[in-house]
């Protein structure tokens, strides 16, 4: 679902260390809090004083969610539709059904017009930063600190989620995937592997990352000092990972509701076509979130929106597919370029780069329509001579998009230059997507398990088909330079010999 992305009041809880009574080492754990009402959670960790080296492994190794489902299930599909009806989700011309087009989508059961308003979904049935907790005092800790949308609900979803049936969202937690389709949930080794051609193996890590970086954050900050409302076995890096990989693919912002980011239960079934180019929004005739079709639908047809202006690459980062070849209009790939150790004058080009929040080594989106304007004043300042250093300000700042014009600059002294150093990055990068393909058929998967087989398969298959969407791109790009340098080069000749023929005409 699209990005990017609390109705119970009790009492102060006790020290969850108090509540918890001895227990042995298990994948499950299930605590109850001394409070009234009484208020179930689970945790996905234990600890135990047994010494044994089974146990110890079992302490420190990942353990699974507890909560939700299959990415592919319908189990719960049922409980999901009836909760949401009885809350206040009115009558609906979808179903959530087993779809060829995401696994699991929303399918119509009523004839859809072009142009007509659907779905409704009421602002109760809706989680932003400003629901209600079950445990309203760990909200209100985490709002005194000043926490920040995204990680705010992801710790909101981790503590609703832990209480199972106890909270009002457990029909919804519960339809959702156990473990998102997201570059989150891939190992480096994965990243490395899979990916070593794609610039998006670079934003993965640096996802990883942030994740990791903000679970760290709020642990050493706040959940550290308040243990018994942010137990370690229920907020943890698994329960963390997971939360955000829900975020990443399901979060959306809602434009009529200035711009907050929220989960919006059943329309996060709805999955993502290059073709449609409608979004979910907050319509406030209606009170409810909604959105417009762009074509009819019949009985039987899966209903699709869109997940925004994305490259296949994007896509892939938080939504964990790849669309066919050649169907995303506006699929794009980063093209790396660096300033050469070389240049005379490197580190004054570094310095101006800087200044504009650029660096030596920058990546710009080339799409099969063309590039953009910051990459060919890049390539201008990669290519310039120590006697243009007083344009070396000005070509940065036309790079990073800080001029105060959004004119295009040009200098035609050095098109030619510029238009093969940007040729010569794509032939590099061609190269390794080139090597990667080629290696990728004879892959040793070294996998005895069925099932670890079905995702080293899945996860090469993704790769694959991101690396040809992306290598495609690189292609037309490199058709397109090597004519316009072939053309320059014939004008270029077609000049010289008519200057050598007005020369030979003044020699007579």
């Amino acid at each position: 679902m699209a990005e990017a992305s609390r109705i119970f009041h009790t009492t102060l809880m006790p020290s969850l260390s108090q509540a918890l009574s001895p227990r042995k080492p298990c994948s499950l754990t299930i605590t109850q809090r001394k409070t009234s009402p009484a208020i179930i959670r689970c945790t996905i960790s234990t600890s135990s004083s047994s010494s044994s080296s089974d146990t110890a492994k079992a302490s420190t190794a990942p353990q699974p969610i507890p909560w939700g489902c299959e990415i592919d299930s319908l189990e719960n599909a049922a409980a999901l539709q009836k909760w949401l009806t009885d809350s206040g989700l009115p009558p609906q011309k979808m179903d959530l059904r087993q779809v060829d087009v995401g696994e699991r989508g929303l399918v119509a059961n009523n004839n859809i017009r072009k142009g007509e308003k659907i779905l409704f979904v009421p602002p109760s049935l809706v989680i932003s930063a400003n629901s209600e907790w079950s445990f309203p005092e760990a909200g209100e800790v985490l709002k005194r600190y000043d926490v920040p949308d995204w990680p705010l609900i992801a710790t909101y979803l981790i503590s609703e989620a832990s209480l199972m049936k106890s909270s009002r969202w457990s029909n919804y937690i519960s339809a959702l995937p156990r473990q998102p389709y997201s570059l989150l949930y891939w190992t480096r080794a994965e990243l490395d592997r899979y990916l070593e051609a794609s610039q998006i193996r670079e934003r993965a890590i640096e996802r990883i990352n942030d994740v990791t970086g903000t679970y760290n954050d709020l642990r050493d900050r706040i959940f550290s000092k308040h243990p018994n409302l942010f137990p370690e076995e229920i907020f943890n890096m698994e329960t963390f990972k997971w939360s955000f990989g829900i975020l990443f693919s399901r979060l959306v912002r809602l434009p009529s509701l200035d711009g907050r980011v929220a989960l919006v239960p059943w329309a996060d079934m709805l999955n993502h076509s290059c073709d449609v180019g409608t979004f979910l929004d907050y319509d406030k005739s209606t009170k409810g979130v909604v959105f417009t079709t762009d074509r009819p639908y019949q009985p039987g047809e899966q209903v699709f929106i869109s997940y925004g202006r994305k490259s296949n690459g994007e896509l892939l980062l938080s939504y964990g597919f790849v669309p066919r070849q050649g169907t995303n209009p506006t699929d794009s790939v980063e093209l790396p370029l660096s300033l050469k150790k070389s240049d005379k004058c490197y580190q004054e080009k570094v310095e101006a780069l800087k200044k504009n929040g650029l660096s030596s080594t920058q990546c710009f989106p080339l799409q099969v329509t063309g590039w953009p304007l910051e990459l060919m004043a890049y390539a201008y300042l990669a290519v310039s001579p120590s006697s243009m250093s007083g344009k070396f300000e000005e070509m940065a700042a036309a790079a990073s998009n800080k001029t105060k014009s959004n004119k295009e600059i040009r200098y035609p002294e050095l098109e030619e230059q510029a238009f093969q150093f940007i040729l010569d990055s794509c032939e590099s990068s061609i190269s390794k997507y080139t090597k990667f393909l080629q290696a990728s058929g004879s892959m040793d998967l070294d996998i005895t398990s069925p099932k670890q087989l079905n995702r080293k398969v899945f996860l090469k298959q993704l790769a694959v088909d991101l690396c040809n969407s992306e290598q495609r791109i690189l292609f037309r790009a490199q058709y397109i330079l090597r004519r316009q340098l072939r053309d320059m080069k014939k004008g270029e000749l077609k000049a010289l010999r008519l200057f050598d023929s007005v020369t030979n005409f003044f020699k007579k």
